[in-house]
């Protein structure tokens, strides 16, 4: 085998090594990027669900304030529920 030839030889290797390390390099980042998202979909839903909630809450808070108010006019007016009733 001549010179040149081994020179070829190593040269073909060595970027073959070099591809090789660039995939492995590629699939990582490929990884790394899947698992970023699958966390980011799952902060998504767990901020979704806690805006319900949050949403939820304000609208008993609401009702029950609305609520507090009528019965502070009626209760003001003098009409209670069994005066409405009879």
């Amino acid at each position: 085998m001549s010179s040149a030839q081994q020179k070829a030889g190593q040269a073909h290797g060595q970027a073959k090594a070099k591809t090789q390390e660039w995939v492995q390099t590629a699939q990582s980042t490929a990884n790394k990027a899947c698992d970023k998202t699958a966390n980011t979909k799952e902060e998504a839903q767990q901020g979704k669900e806690q805006s319900a909630g949050i949403i939820q809450q304000t609208g008993e808070q609401v009702m029950n304030i609305a609520q507090g108010a009528i019965d502070g006019v009626k209760n003001t007016l003098g009409i209670n529920e069994n005066d409405v009733k009879k």
